[in-house]
This record gives C-alpha cells, structure tokens and sequence, in this order.
C-alpha cells in the first residue's frame, strides 16, 4: 500500500485547514478511486487522530465535506477526515447504472463475491486495508488513533468495519445506519447479488447479526430521527437495539424527533459525533480560534 500514485485533483483552504480530493490507483478494487480529506490545522505540527466517514447511496466523496459542516469541528479538535467515495465506477458493468441502490454509488462496504462484481467491488478490504494504508503513508495522521462513522448505507459500513475489527478502530458511531440489512430491501438486493443467495454469507455484514458473534464491546452511538421516511422499511433501528440489549452490547440509540433522513439531520448533529469520537480518540480540546 503506497502513496507513489496519488494524484491531487483539488484542495481549498477551510477553517485553518485544507479539505484536499484525491484519486489514486487501487490494487483493492482494481480502478481507479477517489477520497477527500480535511487537514486540520493541527497537522502543520504533527501527526493527528483520524476519523473516517463513510457515505451513503448515490454520495461521493463530495457530499460529506460540502454538506455536514464536518470541518468546522474537526478543526476545533485537530482530527483528521477521510472520506472514501461509495462504490467503484466507470467500470461498464452490465447494471452497473441502472440503480440508485446497487452498483455505482452502492458499495455497500462489503467485498463482492459473485461476477462481475467480485473483481473490483471490494469495498470492504478497500476502506479496511488499503485506504489507511495510504493514509498513514501520506498525511499526518495518528493511525493508532482512529475512528469511523457513516449515515444511512455508510452507517451500515461503519458498524460492520468497527464490530469485525475492534483493535483497529478506538471509535464507531452513526447516523441512520442501516441496522439489519439482511432483512430490508436494500440489503437483500444488494447481497443478493454482491455475495449471492445463500443467506448466511450476508451475516457477516449485518450488524445485527455481528453484535451476536463478536467479543468486542466497543460502545456503539447511533442516532435516529423519528420523521425518517425509512425507518421501518430500510434501517430498523430497533433489530439493533434489541439484539445489542440481548447480549449486552453497549449501544446508545439516541431517537431525535421530528428529524428525517437528509443532511440536514445529518449536519445538526455532526457536532455531536465529532465530540464523541474525540474524546474516545484522545484529540485536542475543542478550540474555536480560526485563522
């Protein structure tokens, strides 16, 4: 895992900082990916916690740092963001663009077994493995010190990169995650096809399946609205909430009234998660001085 091939496509000064996107060769996935980051300005001195944000359907990795008003906390805390794009692309996949639920744009955090998609939807392996790798060569980050959250389907990919690798992450949390994809249409459709029909396979990316089998406890937050159009069709909070509850499982499941699915719910509590995954991750006290 190397930074030799990263090409900067664009950077802006923002808060003290720089938000920078990138794209780069991924032996992961076989293609070309792109990632943002935001550099706070903490890291002109030294290395910093990391934090990384996973998307939901149809973003890239754009819609974060344009609409969560994500850098304004970070820099308050010296972290560093990562935000991966969704899903491979350009790839020419028979029903690659058919969807917005599958294909382009819906990665789902999984690696793909079934062809086509197995040679380069490897989405899991890409976020877990080769993009930290590339983190840790290329910018000042801590990678001792990390963290990973999401929203809607890049909720669903946090909780299941944070339970099946606990020694890599100190922090998970989420927003609208998709709590129990193997049982909503949205998840069906896309492990269906991603990781085929046998139904045991898809546990290994449900959450609610994995809080069952794991040995970690790393406390899990996850906040909900209650206007949320999917809420019962596609996300089912409470299948988490119970089966965390039956095996002890420490979740903190906030329902926030009157709040639905878009960025708006997403950017007013950004502040929130920011501070939750700082104080786990041992980043600086907030410090509101911009330059």
């Amino acid at each position: 895992m190397t930074s030799e091939n990263l090409e900067l496509m664009q950077r802006h000064r923002c808060f003290g900082g720089q938000v920078e996107f990138y794209r780069h060769w991924s032996s992961t996935c076989n293609t070309t990916m792109r990632f943002s980051i935001f550099r706070p300005p903490q890291a002109e001195r030294g290395k910093v916690p990391v934090l990384y944000w996973l998307s939901g359907l149809t973003c890239t990795e754009e819609n974060f740092m344009v609409k969560a008003s994500a850098q304004r906390y970070a820099a308050a805390h010296g972290i560093l963001l990562v935000v991966p794009d969704t899903s491979p692309r350009g790839l020419n996949l028979p029903g690659e663009d058919d969807d917005y639920d599958f294909g382009s744009g819906a990665g789902f955090y999984l690696n793909a077994t079934q062809s086509p998609w197995s040679a380069h939807y490897r989405m899991y392996d890409y976020v877990v493995e080769e993009l930290p790798g590339v983190i840790a060569d290329a910018f000042p980050a801590d990678t001792r010190r990390a963290g990973v959250f999401g929203h809607s389907m890049g909720g669903h990919g946090a909780l299941i990169v944070a339970l099946r690798n606990p020694d890599r992450y100190r922090s998970v949390s989420a927003l609208a995650p998709i709590c129990a994809p193997s049982l909503v249409p949205w998840g069906k459709k896309a492990f269906s096809a991603y990781l085929g029909r046998e139904e045991s396979a898809w546990r290994e990316y449900d959450a609610h399946h994995l809080v069952q089998s794991t040995a970690s406890r790393l406390p899990m937050l996850v906040d909900q609205g209650t206007a949320d159009q999917y809420i019962s069709e596609q996300l089912m909070p409470w299948e988490l909430e119970r089966t965390c509850r039956e095996v002890g499982y420490p979740l903190t499941l906030r329902l926030q009234a009157g709040y639905d699915h878009s960025y708006y719910f997403v950017d007013t509590f950004m502040r929130d998660h920011v501070a939750y995954h700082a104080s786990a991750l041992g980043a600086g006290a907030a410090s509101w001085v911009v330059d």
